[in-house]
């Protein structure tokens, strides 16, 4: 809380912009004295119902003393927001303390009276939603801990605005008045609330730049060529299904149309609503561009711009403000310096990119920071010869390029929701806001799979993105994304071949693999590729290289029937002679096989077969089929089984084979949701591709029941927080003295081994009487802290004897007792030595670790982490990630350890931190694991004052 010499600064931290129920944005602000003016135009502008409604009795006009009282607070006791879109206000919130009685009240009083205004024409837009969230966020903040409001029974909108926020909430009728009361601590449902209708306003707005009813491309050049001129053309020529106008200032006088487009000198002078804008302008004018588009109520923007953050501290500049003159417009934009976005809906068929080529229509979405990654990609799933493009296809392109504005976030929401997109593809160079980035992801691979490659992963990243800073390495990172359900993936190549088996194939049920094909030695090296995935595969079935379509298809038939296998991998060589089999053919019996048993994946490794990644595409492609003079595309990697193809004519080997060949099933039409078969040109790749799909099939089997967080009876949660409140109120930050973190640690049930100072020999006898021998004697020096390998520890000392002679031992080798530190402490039974730690990284959030001590995670890294809550689940899968964990369930013949005690204790961990904001890091090293209970023999905490806001504060987009 401020203290009286700061209580009437101005809180700029309370500052947010907003995305509201409909998409648009808003910013929600403290009121001041300079918004008198402001104050009236917005109350005149409220009907006389809603007047009516926030003042029980009819209030035309605000007097000057409401004024001064509606504009005039101490941002402690009395506060005002507004939500505004430019200069102009668009719904007002304000709550007043109040003690007993209802009168206003200082100090001491938690509890606070509000009450909201909001426009007329801008109700149902979710803008009182929005400020409740927010002005709940700032009386947390200021002590506050209730809100009463009093509402007229008639005014069913506000009390649904109450209602359905989620706190806990009383309600009392009264004089023909409902009094609403509810607390203000986060309560699940009211943070499930709050995600939803972020989800929902977030989502709302990427629809309204992918889905427009209007687009008009600005800085359309006169003569052909040029950025805005290619657009132009490319919407056009993909047939998109809204109205389109081309923009261009210099445009002559009496022109009215360009390469047959309706042309316009402005914006302003469209007839008629414009939806989206895509501005190809050079950054100077963008400004203006920006200006006509807010004045015409444009409701987003694409900036293909170049010139931005860049380039350079100026360009980072321009792009602050150009963002800032966005959102007072309520437009989100997509870049600058993007590619452009794609949406291949029928209802739509937008191609407002730099792609010459409409991709087809299908079920992945594709999202990518970088323009020339974006490109990659789009040309590399072209390529897969009519597989992902040309029949899977893609559902949404979105290149993000600066990520000024639109992120990955926002367009996962979109996803999260889009009934045309089953797979999600993201190229990532930065994660702007990584702990809502994992809660998202988290949500959405919970119903469809997210791939992700991520870019400038030992690096800082594009000079064009705003990047908070972690600390926190990147193969941790990755583990993280990979909790939230996350495919992490190290190339475009590996993002491509896993959208492309999980886009139209099921996911395995298990690691079990039955491999078949006409080639043995193709089939050992898929047989090597699995197990060095971690796969379980039968040994290679081999039908020779004589093999019919007939036979393949039985044999996979029989692979997909047998109840010890979860996938099947079919291998196939080029074959010739005059029964060879032929490329349609063995499509087709491979579809056959598959459709008879839906329930497992089937993949293909092919070598050199040009025609086989075609054939298993048209198998049941509905796409027209490229000429015979066209001929097979040999850098075709991988496809999907598709409709089935007309037959081929001619002559020569391979077509004969395939009209000849007397065992190939009889084709039959496909139904339309039949699963597509993917072709890879290697055996590492498919498997890759499999394991990736494994893996994730288990996360969400694992997902389905993801545990708790438990609730320990001896936690002290007040007295933990009231410890902490006297602690920081001596400093902004500091690491707590042993005594201090004793104490903290007890309050949660952790307790630490008593470790009293020996500055001599002498108080080192003392110690060991008082703790009772054997006791360990250890030097707490830093540079020999935790170094028994130095010799600075020296255990099991049974006597006095035993004990001043070590004393001795170590002041000799290493210097007097100012030097070393000495501390006498009671032994703890013999286990593993293990460490956990905790800590708040400003990127990631409060993230749990845990590894053996010493070597194996100091040396070799290996340490395994959670993001905080840590469940029960976690916390077991936790002790089983590392790579050492053997060494704790009976390595060698060895007692296994009491891993139950050690879950427990890394559960009280995380619910200290994630009770308490204010521990940004602990760690226990080390805690010592007996076959019987956990000795936690060091610890240290270190507490900080907690962020204004976290992601689990109200609705913000990133701050410019």
């Amino acid at each position: 809380m401020q203290t009286s010499s700061d209580r009437h600064e101005y809180p700029a931290h309370w500052e947010a912009d907003v995305v509201l129920r409909d998409g648009g944005t808003a910013r929600i602000r403290p009121i001041t004295a300079d918004d008198a003016e402001r104050l009236v135009s917005f109350y005149e502008q409220v009907s006389d119902e809603s007047k009516y409604y926030r003042f029980f009795a009819p209030y035309p006009r605000l007097s000057a003393k409401d004024v001064h009282r509606f504009t005039h607070h101490d941002f402690v006791d009395r506060v005002g927001l507004a939500a505004a879109i430019g200069d102009e206000f668009i719904g007002t919130v304000r709550y007043d303390r109040i003690g007993a009685g209802g009168r206003p009240a200082t100090g001491a009083a938690d509890e606070a009276e509000v009450a909201f205004l909001v426009q007329d024409a801008h109700q149902g837009r979710g803008v009182a939603s929005a400020l409740l969230e927010h002005i709940a966020a700032v009386a947390r903040e200021r002590g506050i801990r209730r809100f009463a409001a009093e509402v007229l029974p008639a005014n069913t909108k506000m009390i649904k605005v109450f209602t359905d926020a989620g706190y806990t909430q009383k309600r009392s009728f009264e004089d023909g008045v409902v009094r609403l009361e509810f607390g203000l601590e986060p309560t699940d449902r009211s943070l499930a609330v709050q995600h939803a209708r972020e989800q929902r306003a977030e989502a709302r707005s990427v629809q309204r730049l992918l889905a427009p009813g209007a687009v008009a491309v600005i800085g359309t050049g006169r003569a052909p060529g040029g950025v805005g001129r290619s657009i132009l053309g490319n919407i056009r020529d993909g047939g998109f299904t809204g109205r389109l106008y081309a923009v261009n200032g210099a445009l002559p006088e009496g022109r009215k149309e360009l390469d047959g487009v309706p042309a316009f000198r402005s914006v302003r002078d469209i007839d008629g609503p414009v939806d989206l804008a895509v501005v190809a302008v050079p950054a100077e004018r963008v400004p203006e561009v920006v200006a006509e588009c807010g004045e015409h109520d444009v409701q987003g923007l694409v900036v293909v711009s170049a010139g931005y953050a860049e380039s350079g501290p100026e360009g980072r500049e321009r792009q602050r403000a150009l963002v800032r003159q966005a959102r007072s417009h309520g437009m989100r934009i997509i870049g600058p310096n993007s590619f452009g976005v794609i949406n291949t809906s029928p209802e739509v068929r937008l191609n407002a990119s730099l792609a010459p080529d409409m991709p087809r229509a299908g079920r992945i979405g594709l999202f990518a920071q970088s323009g020339a990654i974006g490109v990659a990609l789009l040309s590399r799933l072209h390529r897969r010869g009519g597989g992902v493009t040309g029949v899977t296809g893609l559902s949404t392109f979105v290149s993000s390029g600066n990520r000024a504005d639109v992120s990955g976030n926002d367009v996962l929401q979109y996803w999260y929701e889009d009934a045309d997109t089953d797979v999600a593809l993201m190229y990532l160079e930065s994660i702007g806001n990584p702990r809502k980035f994992t809660r998202l992801a988290r949500r959405t691979a919970a119903a469809k799979p997210l791939v992700v490659v991520q870019g400038a992963r030992h690096g800082a990243g594009p000079r064009g993105h705003a990047v908070r800073a972690t600390r926190l390495p990147h193969a941790t990172v990755s583990a993280l994304l990979r909790q939230a359900g996350v495919i992490r993936v190290d190339t475009i190549t590996d993002l491509v071949d896993a959208g492309l088996l999980l886009a139209r194939q099921p996911l395995p049920a298990g690691p079990r693999v039955a491999i078949l094909g006409n080639s043995e030695s193709l089939g050992l090296l898929t047989y090597d590729a699995c197990l060095a995935e971690g796969l379980r595969p039968h040994p290679p079935q081999d039908l020779t290289t004589a093999a019919s379509a007939a036979d393949f298809h039985a044999a996979l038939s029989r692979a997909l029937a047998d109840d010890s296998s979860d996938a099947v991998v079919v291998t196939a060589i080029p074959s010739v002679g005059e029964g060879s089999v032929g490329d349609a053919a063995l499509a087709e019996a491979l579809r056959s096989a598959a459709a008879e048993q839906p329930t497992k994946p089937v993949l293909v490794v092919h070598v050199e077969l040009g025609g086989l990644a075609e054939a298993l595409s048209a198998a049941t492609s509905t796409a027209p089929q490229p000429s015979a003079a066209s001929g097979p595309d040999p850098a075709a990697g991988g496809t999907h089984a598709g409709e089935r193809a007309e037959p081929r004519t001619g002559t020569g080997t391979e077509e004969g084979a395939e009209a000849d060949d007397p065992g190939a099933p009889t084709p039959v039409p496909p139904p339309e949701d039949a699963h597509l078969i993917p072709a890879y040109p290697a055996a590492e790749r498919a498997v890759r591709a499999l394991a990736q799909a494994v893996a994730y099939g288990q996360w969400r089997r694992d997902a389905a029941d993801p545990g708790k967080v438990p609730a320990y009876e001896d936690i002290d949660e007040r007295g933990a927080a009231a410890l902490i409140e006297g602690l920081l109120a001596r400093g902004q930050g500091l690491n707590l003295t042993t005594e201090a973190t004793c104490e903290l640690l007890a309050a949660y049930g952790i307790h630490v081994h008593r470790a009293l100072p020996a500055p001599a020999p002498d108080a080192a006898a003392e110690a060991a009487r008082a703790l009772g021998y054997p006791v360990a004697l250890k030097a707490t020096a830093p540079h020999l802290r935790h170094r028994a390998d130095l010799g600075g520890v020296r255990l099991d000392l049974a006597d006095e004897e035993q004990l001043r002679r070590a004393y001795a031992e170590l002041t000799e080798l290493f210097g007097s007792p100012g030097e070393l530190r000495p501390v006498v402490q009671r032994m703890a039974p013999r286990g593993v030595d293990t460490v956990v730690r905790a800590v708040i990284d400003p990127a990631a959030g409060a993230v749990l670790s845990f590894g053996l001590a010493g070597a194996a995670s100091q040396l070799l890294g290996d340490m395994a982490h959670r993001l905080i809550p840590v469940t029960d689940r976690d916390a077991t899968s936790l002790v089983r990630s590392i790579r050492t964990a053997p060494l704790l369930f009976g390595w060698r013949g060895s007692a296994p350890v009491d891993t139950p005690a050690l879950e427990e204790l890394m559960l009280r961990v995380s619910r200290l931190v994630h009770d308490h904001p204010e521990v940004v890091a602990v760690t226990l090293e080390p805690v010592v694991v007996a076959p019987h209970g956990v000795s936690v023999l060091s610890a240290s905490v270190r507490l900080a004052p907690p962020p204004a806001r976290d992601d689990h504060g109200p609705r913000t987009l990133p701050a410019y």
